[in-house]
């Protein structure tokens, strides 16, 4: 597996940058999940490709995403990579704006696939990068906590 989990991260990383989500939904179990930061939880390879295709590539064009220092949990089926991740934007209010950032990305298979994706970055970062209107970003980042903070994993740090 230790080689696998690094080619598996290739073919995910290229398969977002030609924007092609049958192939980045092919790498998920039938019922995977993607958790993206900016546009939420997608289950099911049908929801992944749309996802990509349609959310993605309707808000930004030439993606390029590198992984590094992948890691792998044979025991558990658990890997995490750092990785740095851009876009141009397409969006009417930043069109033509580099976006450029830095994140970790943990996955957990089932066999050679991908069961679950989510990602941790600070997205205040590429918010600004945009240009956005500081009312608009503090809204995005109200609602991203808001999803976060409903994790029972927060309530020990939140409910003192």
């Amino acid at each position: 597996m230790s080689d696998l989990f690094p080619a598996l991260l290739h073919r995910l990383t290229k398969s977002v940058e030609i924007g092609d989500g049958t192939s980045l939904a092919a790498l998920f179990t039938l019922g995977g999940s993607y958790d993206d930061t900016f546009y939420g939880l997608f289950k099911g390879r049908d929801a992944i490709a749309d996802m990509l295709e349609n959310r993605f590539w309707r808000d930004a064009e030439d993606f390029l995403w590198d992984m590094f220092e992948p890691v792998f949990d044979i025991g558990t089926g658990t890997g995490y990579a750092r990785w740095v991740f851009s876009y141009t934007s397409v969006m009417d209010d930043s069109s033509g704006k580099r976006v450029a950032f830095e994140g970790m990305s943990q996955f957990r298979l089932e066999g050679d696939l991908i069961r679950e994706y989510r990602e941790v970055f600070s997205a205040g970062i590429a918010l600004a990068q945009l240009d956005m209107a500081s009312e608009r970003i503090d809204n995005i980042l109200r609602r991203q906590f808001r999803n976060l903070s409903a994790n029972p994993e927060w309530d020990r740090h939140l409910r003192r």
